[in-house]
C-alpha cells in the first residue's frame, strides 16, 4: 500500500502524494476550519505556533507552508463529500443551491396568499476585500503582467459568478446594450459608471447627483490591486445569494446587471431589488438588453432605508421603501450587515492568490449562512413580527388621534398629498427658460453696471509739457512713464469689458423682446432680482445638504479598519461654512427665510426635508402636507401600512418554515435509510448533512410557538402543502435518491481513499473493514 492511503487510514492527511514526510490530522484541520470561520483574522503561521505550544515542539518556520497544503487537500475533500451527498440526494443541478437556499423566500406552498413581490433581495459593493496585484518585476514585460502562476484549482460555481458572466456587460459590450433612446458619439468612449449616470439624466431627479465610488479615488488603488472588493446580493433574511469579484474597478454597471440576470433566471418574476443608487441602476436595466425581460418579470429596482437619505426627496417619493407599497419593513440594507462581519476576512486575504482569495470569501459565506443565518430564521421572523405589532399598537392610536386634531376623516388624503407633493418638487426639477433669460439679462446689466463704474473710476490720461527751459533740468521719468502706460492698458480693458456686456446685454434683450432696457428700481428688475437670489439660496442649500449626507456616510464607516476621522473634521468645518453662506442667502431673500443652526440641519438631513425648502415660485407653507404635524401624521400612516404588509408576509413565510422543517428532515431520513442499505459510508455523510440543520430543528419549532402566542398573531404555524408535491411525496423523492446510488458508487469506486476520507471526515471511531 502506498504512505498517503495509509496515512489516511490512520486520520492523517499528508503534505505531499508520493514520500510525505509531515501530516496533519484530520481533527486539527477541521478545527482549524472552525475557527477559522468564527475567527477569519487567524492566520496559518499563529495556529500552527499556538499547536506547537500545545504540545511543547519548536516551531519551524516550514510547517505552515504544509499545513496549508493539508489544508486545501482538506478543504477539496470537504467540497467532494458534498458534491456526492449532492447526487445522492438529487440535489447537483447547476443552479439548486440559489433556487432553494432560503425556505422562506423559496419553499413555495399550494394555496398560499398571492404576494406583490415574490422574493426581496439586496445588493452592493464592497472594496474591503480587495487583493494586492502581484506584478511581475520582468524590466522586459512593460505591461506589468502578474508573476502568479496559473492554477487548476477553482471554488465551487453555485455562489461565484464567473468573471465571463459579468465582463459580457462591461463597456463596449454594454455600448452596444443601449437602446435608442439614448445615444452617443462614436468617436467617443465611455465608461460604463458614466453610462450609468448619464442613462438617468432624462428620467431621474437623483441622476448626476450621487456616486458609489469616485473614479478619482478608486483610479489611484487599480495599479496596486487587482481584485479590488466583491458585489453580493443576498435575500432579506440574510442568505447570500450570487458573488462577483470587481476587478480593478468601482461599482459599475456590468455587476448589478450580471446578477440581475441571474436572479430574474432562476426566480422568475415579481422580484424586489434593493440596491443604493437603485434609481439609477433602474435606468440603466430598463435601457440594457434585459430592459424587455425586467418589464416581463415585473422586477422592481428599490432603495435601501439608510442609503436613502442621499436621494432626493422626489426620489424617495418613487423609490424609498417608506412609500412603496408591498415592501413591509424590510430595509434593503441587508448587504451593509454581511459586510460588517465579512470585513473581518480583509487582513489574510490581502496578499493571497487569487485561489485562496476567493476559496476564503466562499467558505466564509458558506459557513454563515449554515451556523448563523439559518439558527436565526426564526427569530428574524419573530422579531420581525413583534415590530410589526408594536407599531400597529401603538401607532394607530397616535395616527388616530392626529386625524381628529387636522380634521380628516379619510386616511386615503395621505396618498393625495404624497401626490401633491410629488407634483410640487417636479415643478422644481427645471427652470422656466423665460426665468432663466431673465436671470441672465439682469446679471448682465449688474455686471454692465460695474463695468462702467469700474471705467468711470480709473483716472484721466494726463500730459506732461516740457520747455526748453526744463527739457535738460532732469533726466526723463521712467517709473512715470510706466505708470501712464500701465494707466493706458487698464483703461482699454475696462472699455473692452463695457463693450462686451453691452454686446450680451443687447443679444438677451432681442431674445426677451425687451423695448425699454430695465433700469433699477422697476418692476421687472425687482422680480428678476427676487429670481437671482432664490436660485442663489436654492444653491447654498444643495451645497449643505451633500456634505451633510456625506458626513452621514463617512460618520457610518468609522468602525472600518483603517478609517480616520480627519475626513470627519474637514467634512464638518465645510458644514459649518455651507451653513453660514446659507444662512447669508436666506436672509437676502425678500421676505427673509428662516436660518438653520447645527441641529436642524443634521435633523433635516435624517428626514429628508430639504427639498421642502425651495419654495421658489408657489409658497407651500400654508398646505396641509408641508406642515410638520401633517407630515409626521403622513409618514406614520405609510409606516402602518407597511406594519400590516409585514403581518401578511411573515405569515406566509412562518408556514413556509414550518413545513420545510418537516418535509426536508423526512426526506433526508427516508434517504438515509435507503443508503445505509448500499453505502454506509455515503448514509454517514448524509446523517451528517441531516444533522447540521436538523439541530435547529427544536429551536425553529419552540419560534414558531412563541409567534403563534403572539397577540395579534393572524397566521398559522401547522405545516402546509409544498408547491407541487404531496404530504406524502418524500417517499417517491427518496427512491430517485435510491436510483442514483450507481451514480454515486462509481464515483466512489474511482478511488478506495474517498471511503477512507468519508469516515475520517465525519470522525467517526468505528474501524474501516
Amino acid at each position: 500500500m502506498r504512505v498517503a492511503p495509509a496515512l489516511v487510514r490512520e486520520g492523517l492527511i499528508p503534505s505531499s502524494p508520493n514520500t510525505p514526510s509531515i501530516a496533519f490530522t484530520i481533527k486539527s484541520l477541521q478545527l482549524y476550519y472552525v475557527t477559522k470561520m468564527r475567527t477569519p483574522q487567524i492566520s496559518t503561521q499563529s495556529y500552527i505556533k499556538s499547536l506547537c505550544d500545545l504540545h511543547g515542539v519548536t516551531f519551524n518556520s516550514s510547517l505552515p507552508r504544509h499545513f496549508a497544503t493539508a489544508y486545501d487537500i482538506y478543504i477539496q475533500v470537504k467540497n467532494k463529500v458534498a458534491q456526492l451527498v449532492r447526487q445522492a440526494l438529487r440535489r447537483d443541478a447547476p443552479d439548486w443551491r440559489l433556487a432553494n437556499v432560503c425556505p422562506c423566500c423559496t419553499y413555495r406552498l399550494d394555496d398560499e396568499p398571492e404576494l406583490k413581490y415574490s422574493m426581496f433581495y439586496t445588493m452592493d459593493g464592497n472594496d474591503s476585500l480587495k487583493r494586492v496585484f502581484k506584478r511581475s518585476q520582468d524590466i522586459s514585460d512593460p505591461s506589468g503582467t502578474s508573476s502568479e502562476l496559473p492554477s487548476s484549482l477553482a471554488v465551487p460555481p453555485d455562489r461565484y459568478l464567473d468573471r465571463e458572466a459579468v465582463d459580457k456587460w462591461a463597456n463596449g459590450a454594454l455600448d452596444n446594450l443601449i437602446s435608442d433612446e439614448v445615444s452617443f458619439s462614436s468617436d467617443i468612449v465611455f465608461e460604463p459608471s458614466f453610462i450609468l449616470r448619464l442613462q438617468g439624466m432624462e428620467d431621474n431627479p437623483c441622476a448626476g447627483r450621487w456616486k458609489n465610488m469616485k473614479d478619482d479615488i478608486t483610479k489611484k488603488m487599480w495599479s496596486i490591486f487587482d481584485e479590488t472588493g466583491i458585489f453580493l446580493a443576498v435575500c432579506r433574511h440574510g442568505f447570500s445569494l450570487l458573488i462577483a469579484d470587481m476587478v480593478r474597478s468601482g461599482e459599475l454597471a456590468k455587476y448589478p446587471l450580471a446578477v440581475v440576470e441571474k436572479l430574474m433566471k432562476t426566480f422568475g418574476s415579481k422580484l424586489g431589488g434593493g440596491f443604493d443608487i437603485g434609481c439609477k441602476f433602474k435606468s440603466t436595466l430598463a435601457k440594457s438588453r434585459l430592459g424587455p425581460l425586467a418589464r416581463e418579470f415585473a422586477h422592481t429596482c428599490l432603495v435601501g432605508a439608510f442609503h436613502g437619505h442621499a436621494h432626493r426627496r422626489l426620489c424617495q417619493l418613487d423609490h424609498l421603501t417608506t412609500y412603496v407599497s408591498g415592501v413591509g419593513l424590510e430595509d434593503f440594507e441587508t448587504c451593509e450587515r454581511k459586510f460588517s462581519r465579512s470585513n473581518s476576512l480583509a487582513a489574510p486575504i490581502r496578499h493571497a492568490s487569487v485561489f485562496h482569495r476567493q476559496q476564503s470569501i466562499d467558505l466564509f459565506f458558506e459557513y454563515t449562512d449554515e451556523f448563523d443565518v439559518y439558527p436565526n430564521l426564526s427569530l428574524f421572523l419573530l422579531n420581525n413580527y413583534k415590530q410589526a405589532l408594536e407599531i400597529l399598537d401603538d401607532g394607530v392610536p397616535r395616527l388616530a388621534a392626529s386625524m381628529s386634531h387636522l380634521k380628516i376623516s379619510d386616511a386615503n388624503v395621505f396618498s393625495s398629498w404624497l401626490d401633491e407633493e410629488r407634483t410640487y418638487l417636479k415643478g422644481l426639477e427645471k427652470e422656466p427658460i423665460e426665468e432663466t433669460l431673465q436671470m441672465t439679462y439682469w446679471q448682465r446689466l449688474t455686471n454692465l453696471q460695474h463695468a462702467k463704474e469700474d471705467l468711470a473710476a480709473l483716472p484721466q490720461f494726463t500730459f506732461s509739457i516740457t520747455t526748453p527751459e526744463t527739457a535738460g533740468s532732469k533726466a526723463p521719468n521712467a517709473k512715470g512713464a510706466n505708470s501712464a502706460q500701465a494707466l493706458h492698458v487698464r483703461r482699454r480693458h475696462a472699455q473692452e469689458k463695457v463693450d462686451r456686456e453691452f454686446e450680451a446685454v443687447h443679444e438677451l434683450e432681442v431674445q426677451l423682446g425687451v423695448v425699454e432696457r430695465w433700469q433699477p428700481g422697476s418692476p421687472e428688475w425687482m422680480e428678476a432680482g427676487r429670481l437671482v437670489a432664490m436660485r442663489s439660496y436654492q444653491r447654498a442649500l444643495d451645497k449643505l445638504e451633500g456634505l451633510i449626507v456625506a458626513r452621514i456616510f463617512e460618520m457610518s464607516g468609522l468602525d472600518r479598519p483603517g478609517r480616520g476621522t480627519k475626513a470627519l473634521k474637514t467634512r464638518s468645518a465645510a458644514i459649518h461654512s455651507a451653513l453660514k453662506q446659507y444662512n447669508q442667502a436666506a436672509q437676502a431673500l425678500v421676505p427673509p427665510r428662516r436660518t438653520l443652526d447645527w441641529d436642524q440641519v443634521v435633523e433635516y438631513a435624517f428626514l429628508a426635508d430639504f427639498d421642502l425648502l425651495r419654495d421658489a415660485r408657489q409658497d407651500i407653507t400654508t398646505r396641509d402636507w408641508a406642515k410638520p404635524g401633517a407630515r409626521s401624521a403622513m409618514d406614520l400612516h405609510f409606516k402602518i401600512c407597511r406594519a400590516r404588509e409585514e403581518i401578511e408576509r411573515v405569515n406566509v413565510e412562518v408556514k413556509r418554515l414550518a413545513t420545510y422543517l418537516r418535509d426536508e428532515d423526512r426526506y433526508l431520513h427516508e434517504c438515509e435509510q435507503k443508503l445505509r442499505q448500499t453505502h454506509p459510508a455515503l448514509a454517514h455523510q448524509v446523517a451528517a448533512y441531516r444533522s447540521i440543520r436538523g439541530r435547529c430543528n427544536d429551536l425553529h419549532w419552540r419560534r414558531l410557538h412563541d409567534i403563534s402566542k403572539l397577540r395579534g398573531f393572524s397566521g398559522s404555524i401547522e405545516p402546509g402543502k409544498g408547491a407541487g408535491k404531496g404530504v406524502d411525496d418524500e417517499e417517491s423523492d427518496s427512491d430517485d435518491a435510491d436510483n442514483e446510488e450507481s451514480d454515486a458508487d462509481s464515483v466512489l469506486e474511482e478511488d478506495s481513499t474517498w471511503t477512507l476520507l468519508h469516515r475520517f471526515l465525519s470522525l467517526d471511531d468505528t474501524p474501516v473493514k
